[in-house]
């Protein structure tokens, strides 16, 4: 790796964000859905972030080619 870049600028970073909010959101229940759908359409949405989040932040740390500082 050679020089360095803003923390909001790496790809890591944004899919780990992505990932923990996703979860904290499983997790606190701050999704707000109609009774009927709401256990099959959060943990799809949540799932799916996760899994999109987590793709991300390990796509970004190989792609990498800047330390964050």
């Amino acid at each position: 790796m050679n020089g360095f870049k803003s923390l909001f600028a790496s790809k890591t970073f944004w899919g780990t964000a992505i990932a923990f909010v996703a979860l904290i959101l499983n997790a606190t229940g701050k999704v707000n859905i109609d009774q009927a759908m709401q256990g099959q359409a959060l943990a799809l949405v949540t799932e799916i972030g996760g899994v999109a989040g987590s793709a991300l932040a390990l796509y970004g740390r190989v792609k990498a080619t800047k330390q964050i500082g």
